[in-house]
């Protein structure tokens, strides 16, 4: 019974940066593991990080290794994606999602409490 709300998408050129982050609110946050999934038009939708409870193991999918950054901040109830080297096939609504299954999971079904999304839009 959490609450997430995504901000911070926008349109970027090629090679650019952006960071999203993810305001929590509601029953639990700092237990459960986090993560950001993207929805580009006419694809399904895809895993792209995600952060232990307690911050310290991530995952990414492969595409986005070494140009993506999650993390979080339990204080503030915020997780975060920081997102360089933008190319064209990162274009998509990003949206976060936290899970109640052990650390390891990539399955859309295994999160729940879904944000709104943000759309990311990077131009040649």
């Amino acid at each position: 019974q959490v609450q997430l709300v995504e901000s911070g998408g926008g349109l970027v050129q090629v090679g650019g940066s952006l960071r999203l982050s993810c305001a929590a609110s509601g029953r639990t946050f700092s237990g459960e593991d986090m993560g950001w999934f993207r929805q580009a038009p006419g694809k399904e939708r895809e895993f792209v990080a995600a952060v232990m409870w307690n911050g310290r193991n991530t995952d990414y999918v492969e595409s986005v290794k070494g140009r993506f950054s999650i993390s979080r901040d339990n204080a503030k109830k915020t997780v975060y994606l920081q997102m360089n080297s933008l190319k064209p096939e990162d274009t998509a609504v990003y949206y976060c999602t936290a899970s109640r299954m052990p650390w390891g999971t990539r399955q859309m079904t295994d999160y729940y409490a879904w944000g709104q999304g943000t759309q990311v839009t990077v131009s040649s």
